[in-house]
């Protein structure tokens, strides 16, 4: 079990855990949730002991394991697949032993560890979890140099559900997955069998894994039973009970206050009256939640058009002339559509979304877009080339020359800054306050057209339902490339599948989507099966052969204890007979030691052959099970 107790930590003068207490069951899989900055990265700091609280204490069992989702993504000449592989430190610890030869009894401790941490089978293991989050056999094998910092940031992913630590504490491991990978993620967490910590801002990875949510707000630990809608739903109860609470206090309030007013200067009511002061003094407030409301988005009114915004005609889109990524495109977009994009990273997304944009133009067939039509266009690259000692108003107001000063700052706070940050440099603001500038940014001429690719990835929980309110009271056309579920049901009306090289109208909802996914999952996951049998009947003939070993064993090493034994017996006699020599021999004495001496030889002869035997076979076995 891991217990905080009254836990208190601080950066700088920013108290961000107050007296903080929780206890979290072995096993439990647990949402981490709370606003942007409010210290949830911060406390699996703590947690891991890279940082230590100022007060309070943390406790763990001892010698358990901790594995973290580390925010910088591995690199190098390795490949992904031997990253993922060097990440259990005890297996590669004891092939490098196994690989200098150690003597027959140590081989064959050193097999029966490897068997019991699955090592045999870790090489299929870690290719599973590698395709699981969407890296095919060629770039398993590619080095890590060649490949982008979010397939990279897959691999670390990949490593640590590997090694298959006691406490795995993951934040935001949905950042950089698709759909498809999320999916596949959420299957593997809810088998997890250790304790899990999962800080995310999906509410549909949250709802679907699990099933305890901790909240931290204002420096405390709240725990509730269930998933993310079971919080909600228990945070708005409580809420719900407080305000009943704190209105009927109020009213008993008032009436004591009316009967004390009234009845003060009268003497035969004084003792009432004095009472009734008491009773005010001993009525403790209630306090209501007052959290901070969230940031408000709201995007500026667009120019209307007449359909269609763009059409295109056996258009194909790609980065070179004759090699395109996409080709045979026959789509239509009008000024009320929503539509999502689905498809794995890798089909053409982002190239998609980038022609609709404007910032790709066909590499042939015919392509129509509104002549008056503005285009809003959200990427992560974007976010990462602000300028960094620039404020949010010098940004915007770069993009509006023409505006006033008030303009542009009215235009700020409807993207929720207030005065105070709409003058903060860029290097100093949250990644979800560069991400809602970054929409202010590129709305800044009220597009008709917005085009988002992955606007949410930075926004926690409350900003996303914003950014969800916002879009559903916009007035122009969206479209959005985006694996935040929720987001894409409460958006989208209509979804373009982006597969085998083209992009079509998908038949169907995101619910028949998800079952296609996993129709398709079960269908590969039944070839594994089979393959999982054929290596379940070689390890149970490997298991086999080592009860067979376990004798022999036990032969070599009662063999060996005798040749010790026996060896210093004659040892101790040599030097007896040695000392006869300066002495009285004793024709009796000497004829018993010299006869136990010879009898010795034999025995030693025997038990070295016995043991050399054993161990003959003991080795020969476990060659015969290392190349099985």
């Amino acid at each position: 079990m891991l217990t905080l107790s009254e836990v208190t930590y601080r950066i700088e003068k920013r108290r961000l855990l107050d007296r903080a207490s929780a206890q979290i069951p072995d096993g439990a899989k647990v949402g981490l949730v709370g606003r942007n900055g409010v210290g949830k990265s911060t406390l699996f700091d703590l947690v891991r002991g890279v940082l230590e609280p100022e007060d309070g204490t943390i406790e763990l069992p001892g010698n358990q394991r901790i594995g973290f989702l580390a925010q910088e993504a591995p690199g190098g000449l390795a490949t992904p697949f031997e990253t993922v592989l060097a990440a259990d430190r005890e297996r590669r610890r004891l092939l490098a032993e196994r690989e200098a030869n150690p003597e027959p009894l140590r081989a064959a401790e050193i097999e029966t560890r490897l068997f019991e941490i699955g090592a045999h089978s870790a090489p299929s293991r870690a290719g599973r979890i590698l395709s699981g989050l969407g890296l095919d056999t060629t770039m398993q094998h590619r080095p890590l140099a060649d490949l982008s910092g979010g397939w990279r940031m897959r691999v670390a992913l990949a490593a640590v559900l590997f090694t298959e630590p006691d406490l795995l504490l993951l934040d935001e491991p949905t950042n950089h997955l698709d759909f498809e990978s999320s999916l596949w993620l959420e299957r593997f967490l809810r088998g997890y069998g250790q304790t899990l910590i999962l800080i995310s801002h999906d509410r549909r990875v949250l709802n679907a894994v699990t099933t305890m949510t901790l909240h931290l707000e204002r420096g405390k630990l709240t725990a509730y039973s269930g998933g993310f809608d079971a919080f909600v739903r228990a945070r708005q109860e409580n809420a719900q009970r407080l305000a009943v609470v704190a209105k009927q206090q109020a009213e008993q309030r008032q009436r004591l206050q009316a009967f004390v007013d009234r009845f003060r200067a009268k003497a035969s009511k004084a003792r009432q009256a004095q009472s009734r002061v008491k009773a005010l003094a001993r009525l403790e407030p209630v306090v209501l939640a007052a959290a901070d409301p969230p940031p408000r988005i709201s995007f500026p009114e667009p120019l209307q058009l007449r359909p269609p915004l763009i059409s295109l005609e056996r258009a194909s889109v790609g980065y070179a002339p004759k090699e395109p990524v996409l080709s045979r495109l026959d789509l239509r977009l009008d000024p009320d559509d929503r539509i999502a994009l689905l498809g794995a990273n890798g089909n053409g997304k982002t190239t998609l979304a980038r022609l609709l944009a404007g910032r790709l133009s066909p590499l042939d067939g015919h392509m129509l877009r509104a002549p008056k039509l503005r285009c809003g266009y959200f990427a992560q690259h974007q976010i990462e080339e602000m300028r960094p000692l620039e404020s949010p108003y010098d940004h915007l107001s770069a993009l509006m020359p023409a505006a006033l000063p008030e303009t542009v700052r009215a235009r700020l706070g409807s993207f929720g800054f207030s005065e105070d940050k709409a003058f903060v440099p860029v290097a100093e603001l949250s990644g979800g306050e560069r991400a809602r500038l970054n929409l202010a940014l590129v709305t800044h001429d009220a597009p008709s057209l917005l085009v988002l690719d992955e606007p949410t990835n930075h926004l926690d929980l409350e900003t996303r339902e914003g950014l969800v309110q916002a879009l559903n009271e916009f007035a122009g056309a969206v479209v959005l490339v985006s694996h935040d579920w929720h987001l894409l049901e409460l958006i989208a009306d209509r979804l373009w599948l982006v597969a085998d090289g083209t992009a079509q109208a998908f038949d169907g909802d995101l619910e028949d989507y998800r079952r296609m996914l996993l129709e398709r999952s079960e269908k590969a996951n039944g070839g594994r099966r089979a393959e999982t049998n054929q290596r379940r009947a070689v390890r149970q003939r490997a298991a086999d052969k080592r009860r067979f070993l376990e004798p022999l064993r036990q032969r070599a090493q009662q063999a060996e204890d005798a040749v010790a034994r026996l060896s210093r017996e004659r040892e101790a006699l040599e030097r007896e007979l040695a000392g006869f020599g300066g002495a009285e021999l004793n024709g009796t004495v000497v004829s018993a030691a010299l006869k136990r001496r010879a009898e010795l030889i034999r025995l030693i002869a025997e038990a070295e052959n016995e043991w050399l035997a054993a161990a003959v076979a003991v080795e020969r076995e476990t060659q015969d099970e290392a190349q099985e």
